[in-house]
């Protein structure tokens, strides 16, 4: 298993710094463009950025994945919705009156949230590891979410923090019934759909445009830290599950604070001491684990990226030249009953006793 989750992992965890750049940089950005707005460059941007990229270098590579169809609307609507339009507009209004450092840490709860949908809703698999590693990220991010010279103790901007993380754990949800399909087609839909939407939004709430250096370094900013980040999401979900993909995403965080102390020279508070080494203690409970028991696969006719050397895809077709070349077509598993590591990857979403 170490081998077939490596990669996963790591696109994780690439996907994870990319994003957790993006707080301190859009909460910078604030400053120049309002939140709904802003919100609508960044997704635009990342529509723009994958656009770019297939049209720059798509060949071959074009046929090795699967495509969307009419059956995976439904879950791509919901995401676009919750993830590409609520989430990010709670989020930057929130970044208003939060500490760019907080807030990086804060967007860890998405993880925390994408398991417990994950687990709850979907029936995934999730280990006592996996749980005692959410337990430390939930009691980071309550740590975090205090205001103690407060009237009620909790900080709104804190608060809804955390209701966009929830609304990103739906994204993440709704995305990994279709993880299987080519991740940039999806994510050039939820880009232009969702920063389309806000941007409408925008304009109807009498937000101005901001001047085209904001509005680009906006762009790039979307390609890269919502573009390309989901991108890679998307793929790692594939080979690890919704619940640990949000996990490792959680380390997003780090690359967030230092960002912010760099630019905003927010000096650490003793909360914040506490809650980083609990986050950072869930995210090695998770890269270390491991999981494996006898195990049932029910026959099943699916269409995704696949190679013929890697255990569970062992059919022939005509015009197959190279068994470890990856390519997306519709195929057949039998029934099959074996014993092996795994984790809750697009073969292994069975259910658990206990």
């Amino acid at each position: 298993m170490r081998r077939t989750t490596l990669y996963p992992m790591l696109q994780a965890l690439l996907a994870a710094l990319l994003f957790g750049a993006s707080a301190p940089i859009a909460k910078l950005l604030l400053g120049e463009v309002e939140p709904t707005a802003l919100a609508a460059l960044l997704y635009l941007g990342s529509g723009a950025g994958i656009l770019l990229y297939t049209q720059l270098t798509r060949t071959r590579e074009a046929a090795a994945e699967a495509r969307i169809v009419r059956a995976d609307l439904p879950w791509l609507a919901g995401a676009v919705i919750a993830g590409g339009v609520a989430a990010p507009i709670l989020l930057l209004f929130s970044l208003q009156n939060t500490p760019a450092s907080t807030a990086s840490l804060l967007l860890n709860f998405e993880g925390v949230a994408t398991a417990m949908i994950a687990a709850l809703v979907f029936s995934e698999a999730v280990s006592r590891r996996a749980l005692l590693a959410m337990a430390l990220v939930t009691l980071a991010s309550i740590l975090l979410s205090w205001n103690g010279g407060a009237q009620w103790g909790v900080s709104l901007g804190a608060l809804g923090i955390l209701g966009a993380c929830a609304l990103w754990g739906i994204d993440n949800n709704l995305t990994r019934n279709i993880s299987a399909k080519d991740p940039l087609t999806i994510v050039l839909i939820k880009g232009f759909g969702a920063g389309s939407f806000s941007l409408l939004i925008a304009l109807l709430l009498g937000n101005r445009l901001p001047q085209p250096a904001v509005a680009l370094g906006a762009l790039v900013l979307g390609s890269l830290s919502y573009g390309l980040s989901i991108v890679l999401f998307i793929r790692a979900m594939r080979g690890l599950g919704a619940a640990r993909t949000s996990a490792l995403f959680g380390t997003a965080p780090l690359a967030g604070v230092a960002l912010s102390f760099i630019l905003f020279q927010e000096a650490p508070s003793t909360l914040f001491a506490i809650a980083l080494p609990l986050m950072v203690i869930a995210a090695l409970l998770l890269v270390a684990e491991q999981h494996g028991h006898q195990h049932t696969h029910a026959a099943v006719t699916h269409d995704h990226r696949h190679r013929h050397d890697d255990g569970h895809h062992d059919h022939d077709h005509s015009g197959m030249t190279d068994r470890s070349l990856a390519h997306a077509h519709a195929h057949t598993h039998q029934p099959l009953e074996h014993e092996h590591p795994h984790l809750p990857d697009i073969h292994h979403r069975h259910a658990h006793e206990g």
